[in-house]
């Protein structure tokens, strides 16, 4: 299975993670979500993939996240979905589909338990050094 990688360039964490990937061997497959967004039934097979609830997934931070009130506790699962799917912005990245499994790699360093050879180290881009298996 060729990995993938749900990414964001603007994104920090999202550009750690995929070049965490690269530095250990991989050639991942890189959607740009906001470009090219996943389909619902993607979204949600990714979700059970990773075993998330949608709010779980959901980046709050956006300000369409409040516009919307996506913070409303009464909304249902599919609601957040379709919120998700018409404004992909509030879908939380960097999500890595591996052979092992699937996950949103927040922090990014999360993608070590996804690869196959992940790197002993690596440093992100501020600086700070994150180890393998520490």
């Amino acid at each position: 299975m060729t990995s993938l990688i749900f990414h964001n360039p603007k994104c920090g964490t999202s550009r750690n993670t995929l070049a965490i990937m690269k530095a250990s061997g991989e050639n991942p497959e890189v959607i740009e979500y906001l470009k090219n967004p996943p389909s619902r039934d993607y979204l949600v097979e990714l979700l059970a993939k990773m075993n998330l609830l949608p709010r779980e997934l959901l980046r709050s931070k956006e300000p369409v996240n409040d516009e919307l009130g996506l913070d409303n506790p009464e909304l249902s699962d599919d609601q957040i979905i379709d919120a998700m799917i018409a404004h992909p912005i509030l879908i939380n990245r960097p999500i890595v589909v591996t052979n092992k499994g699937a996950a949103l790699c927040r922090p990014s360093e999360r993608v070590f338990e996804l690869l196959d050879n992940p790197v002993g180290s690596f440093t992100k881009e501020d600086g700070e050094v994150v180890h393998y298996g520490k």
